[in-house]
């Protein structure tokens, strides 16, 4: 699966077009972080949605998430210190990394910023935790991690 390791020709050759190494969707970054010891999720949301909405449960792959606020609740602002948290725990530019968030948009910005900061293989997982809203407008059961049926834990 060369897509989820990072080295996949569909979302490589993005990177210069949207300025991160590309999308991929939840299923291949479970994989990618799987079957690559060096990979990395970091998960961008805020403090409030890893307590109260989840967190993927990367314990099969005998890793954890790496939590980073991309934005600071409550004001959202963007955390000044999210390139230098992620440097710290994932200082290789070269291991893929995954940037998961509610929908997929805070991920994207994250996947950017990383990828300025020299980071070759930085991938949006486009559909992000909880996914679009349904029909009924609630989030959680049309796509996402929680929606695909991958791990997850609740605090």
């Amino acid at each position: 699966m060369s897509q989820s390791s990072g080295s996949g020709a569909t979302t490589a050759g993005q990177a210069s077009s949207v300025g991160y190494a590309g999308d991929v969707d939840v299923t291949e970054a479970w994989e990618g972080v799987k079957n690559n010891p060096g990979a990395v999720l970091v998960d961008v949301r805020t403090n409030a949605e890893w307590n109260f909405v989840g967190i993927p449960d990367l314990s099969e792959a005998g890793k954890e998430p790496v939590l980073v606020e991309w934005q600071m609740f409550p004001t959202m602002d963007v955390n000044a210190s999210f390139v230098d948290a992620v440097v710290a725990t994932a200082p290789d530019k070269e291991q893929p990394i995954y940037f998961l968030c509610r929908s997929g948009a805070r991920s994207k910005s994250a996947a950017m910023a990383l990828t300025q900061a020299g980071y070759s293989a930085c991938f949006n997982i486009s559909e992000g935790f909880e996914g679009p809203h349904d029909q009924n407008r609630h989030r959680g059961s049309a796509a996402g991690w929680k929606a695909s049926g991958l791990p997850w834990v609740q605090g």
